[in-house]
């Protein structure tokens, strides 16, 4: 899998790609200049149940530690993952 990011400033999206296939994504929008808000994870059907997700946010979680960017996870399954996970919690805002 690999993991693209594409960023306008604004708002961004992190996409699992499989080859040419988009897996997943999770979009963000920036609160400020050292916040984003995950608002939105999608997952592929034919990619779902194989942990897609958790990738993509472990994907995020390693760009805004290096970055020290904190994270307001608005969406469901972003805000279930950091209440399952303590490890991710460090990026909270």
């Amino acid at each position: 899998m690999e993991f693209v990011k594409t960023d306008d400033g604004k708002r961004g999206s992190v996409q699992a790609m499989d080859g040419t296939i988009e897996a997943g994504a999770m979009n963000y929008t920036w609160a400020g200049s050292d916040k984003i808000i995950i608002d939105h994870t999608h997952v592929d059907e034919a990619y779902g149940g194989q942990g897609v997700g958790k990738q993509i946010l472990e994907n995020i979680i390693d760009w805004v530690r290096k970055d020290n960017i904190k994270v307001m996870p608005l969406c469901p399954f972003a805000k279930a993952q950091f209440d399952k996970n303590a490890d991710f919690r460090d990026v909270l805002m």
